[in-house]
Formats: structure tokens, C-alpha cells, sequence
């Protein structure tokens, strides 16, 4: 089965009303991850479906999955599925986790640790200066700083990573070929240049009051910590921090004066058990040790399976791997693109995906701005 075949297979079952990411990571469980298997059998069974559901699995609309695979063909953009190596697993550990991610930008950021940084939306100008603060000095730190790039405390964060050459990752209630709020037009496409935007929506979905919620769950999962910053007692950034400590998560809240009502909310959050912090230092002391422990679990398991095949218990080798030989003396001296780097080997950008980032967490690739690899001078 061809890329472009499964690729297909893939969107048609994204698109099936009703199915949601549960039943399609059942079906690839019960067909051995064949994706093919499962839109074969759903065609052939599917009277217990709605009308809708039934109608759209016997005739999709090609000129909608054509749209589609033109959007992904274009570079930069790519559907991360679950049964990927690269599929982060953090988000395996969360209840209802998606079956697929569609991104626009570089996706080995979603391996990468990051802290969700989340508030109002209306937030007062201290509340903005406090998420610039805490974002500068987390993304100084290492981390990668995640939000939802909706107005106020979002954007606030977003930019002020994008201002220091670090990337940022923003996880939407629409599409990923859609920006919203519409003011954000310029941020959208700074994020996806310097770091990645992410959907599990469909291209072409539209905002809607009900998929920020569930949003919420893939942007506190991708994160070891949420700070809510400022946030009323209605706020949708309760729901995030609420997710997160239910996903086993770090939940962090900065205190507020007892007059502003957009500090009622994070004191409801302390009150019921969040951690209140008045630095980013705090939270850095606390998260450094779990971002080491995920980049140690990342290396193992990328040096057990491994784009090149080998099998669990196998020595990780790269520095003998033909790949890896490829991929370093493709990239040579000089930055470059993962599009680049798959022109220049043949390699899938999934496995090189992979391998740079083993390659990182080894010391001998860095990666920088705008989604592009430096290979790092050999140590003295």
C-alpha cells in the first residue's frame, strides 16, 4: 500500500461523524495497525452506523480527500498518526488520547518537554507581563512552551518565545488550515514557521464552543506541567489545568491580589491543590528532572526500534548505522530543513524525525529555530 494510499485511508476514517479516536484505535488494535484493514471492514459493517456515517463510508467525497492530500503534500505539513514512532507518548498516557494529529510545522517538537502556559483571555496587562516572564525563562530553560493561541495569556506566550528564536507549540479547536481568532493570523504563521501548530480536527473544521474542550485534553497531555496564569472561575484554562491533574500532570498557579476576579480562579486551582509559584525558577527545579527522565525513555525506545528495523535488545549502533552515516553527511555542516534533509537521503521524514532527535538527545545534532538542524562540532 502506497503512502499517498494510506494517507488517504487515514483522512476517509477521520472524517467518518461519530467514529471519534476511541473506535479507530480499537480497529487498528483488532487489525494489527493496518489502517487499510480497518476502513475495509468499517465499508463492508457498518449497518449499526448513523445514516451519515454509512453514506459518507460508501461514497467519500473525493474532492474534499483531494484537498486534504494536497494540504499535506505541501511542505511542512504532515498527519502524526498513533501507530508512528514518533507519535508522542505522552499523549498515549491520557484518557481518550487521538488517534491523529494533523501539524503544520516541524513535528519532532511534540517529543520535545514542554510546559502549557494558559489564561484568560481578557487578562490584565500584569497578567500578560507575568506570561512573558515565565515563558521567556522557561524557553531559555529548555523547554518548549505550549498554548492554545487564542487571545490574552496564549498569544502572550507564544510570542514571547517566538521573540527569543525558541519554538512554540499551539494546539487549536479547529482545523489546521484554519486560524482562529482571526486577529492571529500573523502569529498562526509564525508558529508554524518556528514551531508547529497541531489539530486533531479535520482540515476545513471550523471553531466551535465544544471542540476547545477537548482541545484542552491534547494540550495539557503534551505538556509535564500547565502554569495557569490568570483565569476567571468560568475560565476554559480551568478545564486544561483540571485535565492535567487528572492526567498526573504538574499544575502550577501564580497568586493574585484578592481584588482582581481574574485571580479568583487560579486561587480556587491552589486552594485545591495546585502548586503556587512565584517564579519560573520554581517550576524549572521541579521539571528538569522529569523533561531528563522523558528524554532517557525516548532514547531507549528509539534505539530499540529504530527506522532501520532493528529488534528490542539490539545495541542502539547509530554511530555504525548506514542511516545515521547518510543522514550526517547529508546534513554536513550547515543548518538545514527536515524537508531538506528527506530530499537529500530519500529517507521518510517520520524515521528522520526519529533519528535527529536521537541524535539530539545524543549531543551530536542541535536544533534550532524555523524547524532546522545545526550538526554540533565533535567534543575536543
Amino acid at each position: 500500500m502506497s503512502e499517498q494510499d494510506e494517507l488517504r485511508a487515514w483522512l476517509i476514517l477521520l472524517r467518518v461523524p461519530g467514529l471519534g479516536p476511541g473506535r479507530l484505535r480499537e480497529g487498528l488494535v483488532a487489525h494489527g495497525g493496518r489502517i487499510e484493514a480497518v476502513l475495509n471492514h468499517l465499508q463492508r459493517h457498518h449497518t449499526a452506523m448513523d445514516d451519515e456515517a454509512r453514506a459518507w463510508l460508501e461514497q467519500p467525497d473525493e474532492t474534499l480527500l483531494q484537498s486534504d492530500l494536497a494540504w499535506l503534500n505541501e511542505p511542512g505539513h504532515r498527519l502524526l498518526r498513533c501507530n508512528e514512532l514518533d507519535f508522542p507518548p505522552l499523549l498515549e498516557a491520557i484518557p481518550q488520547p487521538p488517534a491523529a494529529l494533523f501539524v503544520a510545522g516541524d513535528a519532532s517538537l511534540l517529543l520535545h518537554p514542554q510546559v502549557a502556559i494558559v489564561g484568560a483571555r481578557n487578562a490584565t496587562a500584569v497578567g500578560l507581563a507575568h506570561a512573558r516572564a515565565f515563558a521567556r525563562e522557561l524557553a531559555l530553560a529548555g523547554f518548549t512552551i505550549t498554548s492554545g493561541m487564542a487571545d490574552g495569556v496564549d498569544g502572550a506566550a507564544h510570542e514571547a518565545a517566538l521573540d527569543l528564536g525558541r519554538p512554540t507549540v499551539a494546539v487549536i479547536g479547529t482545523g489546521a488550515d484554519r486560524v482562529y481568532p482571526r486577529k492571529h493570523h500573523v502569529l498562526a504563521r509564525r508558529i508554524a514557521e518556528h514551531g508547529a501548530l497541531v489539530s486533531e480536527f479535520p482540515l476545513g473544521t471550523p471553531a466551535c464552543a465544544d471542540h476547545f474542550p477537548r482541545r484542552n485534553r491534547i494540550l495539557a497531555g503534551l505538556a509535564l506541567g500547565t502554569l495557569v496564569v490568570e483565569a476567571g472561575l468560568q475560565s476554559g484554562s480551568l478545564i486544561t489545568a483540571r485535565l492535567a491533574g487528572e492526567q498526573g500532570r504538574e499544575v502550577f498557579a501564580l497568586p493574585g491580589s484578592i481584588h482582581n476576579p481574574l485571580a479568583r480562579g487560579c486561587h480556587r486551582l491552589i486552594r485545591d491543590g495546585a502548586r503556587l509559584v512565584e517564579s519560573a525558577s520554581e517550576m524549572i527545579a521541579l521539571l528538569a528532572p522529569q523533561a531528563q527522565a522523558l528524554g532517557a525513555e525516548l532514547a531507549s525506545r528509539l534505539s530499540e526500534e529504530t527506522p532501520s528495523g532493528r529488534s528490542p535488545g539490539q545495541a542502539p549502533g547509530w554511530s555504525g548505522d548506514p542511516e545515521y552515516r547518510q543522514l550526517l553527511a547529508a546534513l554536513g555542516h550547515d543548518p538545514a530543513s527536515l524537508d531538506e534533509l528527506a530530499e537529500r537521503t530519500g529517507l521518510p521524514a517520520p524515521a528522520l524525525s526519529s533519528m535527529l532527535l536521537m541524535l539530539e538527545l545524543e549531543g551530536v545534532v542541535e536544533g534550532l529555530p524555523g524547524g532546522r538542524y545545526q550538526r554540533l562540532p565533535d567534543p575536543p
